[in-house]
């Protein structure tokens, strides 16, 4: 769910989260979710229909055509909000079928989180979703429950998400993790709520930085590297840290697909290969 589109799909991705927000932002908690419910939902149509996609992103195809097919596919089953958005969403230009599909999963989730906020929830969102990451990594029996893609496993997993978290959870944590499971979109289990952490992230205009360091970090630190990286990324960060004795100094910092590493190791490689090209 990362997203690194670039160029129109960018622009796009832009114009229809603003719209959504718009559309959102006048409704109670259980309406906007519903909307992301919605759009969830369309995502594993589209990923069944990959001819649908594709039409409904072809420049060469007029708008009203559009918003005729999703009439057919898609009014009886949204609500009236979604349904809106989406003629929206269809009139906008994307440079791939696939970046069309991976913006209205991300928005999805943007929206469960913005429910979330609408009831005071967000952070906790973010802790049940983090805990969970962190069970599913001490469990390998559920990673390998959860991977399963067998036909025997054709019963949403879903269901069991939340057998496991109902009455413990949020319901937005359920409905989040539920829906990622049920339609993985070739993640593994882990990566999924990754991207699903970073799209809660969002709707709080942070952005989670992954940091490699020799050495634990003091609070102090942690703070002067936090106000740095918000300066020079446009946003505010969260850091998450971790300890890594092989980079051997300094930091290896990600930020969805950017690296900026500046680690002793990563240095010595890189003047290793001046040298060899040197005496080359």
């Amino acid at each position: 769910m990362t997203l690194a589109m670039k160029g129109t799909s960018r622009q796009s991705l832009a114009a229809a989260r603003a719209a959504l927000e718009k559309r959102i932002s006048i409704l109670d908690s259980a309406s906007i979710s519903k909307v992301s419910t919605d759009l969830l939902s369309m995502v594993a149509v589209f990923d069944s229909n990959i001819a649908l996609s594709r039409a409904l992103t072809d420049p060469s195809r007029k708008t009203e055509d559009k918003s005729e097919l999703v009439k057919r596919v898609f009014e009886k089953g949204v609500s009236e909000t979604t349904f809106a958005f989406v003629k929206e969403l269809i009139a906008l230009r994307w440079s791939y079928a696939s970046d069309l599909v991976r913006a209205i999963e991300r928005l999805g989730v943007e929206t469960e989180a913005a429910a979330a906020e609408k009831d005071g929830a967000l952070d906790r969102l973010e802790t049940e979703l983090f805990a969970f990451t962190q069970t599913i990594q001490n469990s390998s029996e559920l990673r390998t429950v959860l991977a399963d893609r067998t036909v025997q496993s054709t019963a949403k997993k879903s269901a069991l998400i939340r057998t496991l978290l109902n009455g413990k959870v949020t319901e937005s944590t359920i409905r989040l993790i539920g829906a990622m499971v049920d339609q993985p979109r070739g993640r593994n289990v882990e990566s999924g709520m990754r991207d699903l952490a970073e799209a809660v992230a969002a709707r709080k205009n942070r952005t989670i930085v992954h940091v490699k360091s020799a050495i634990a970090l003091s609070k102090e630190q942690i703070d002067r590297i936090t106000k740095s990286l918000s300066a020079q990324i446009g946003a505010t960060v969260r850091l998450n840290v971790e300890i890594d004795p092989n980079i051997l100094g300094g930091l290896s910092v990600r930020f969805g697909d950017e690296l900026i590493d500046g680690s002793i190791a990563t240095r010595i490689i890189g003047a290793e290969r001046t040298l060899s090209g040197q005496s080359a």
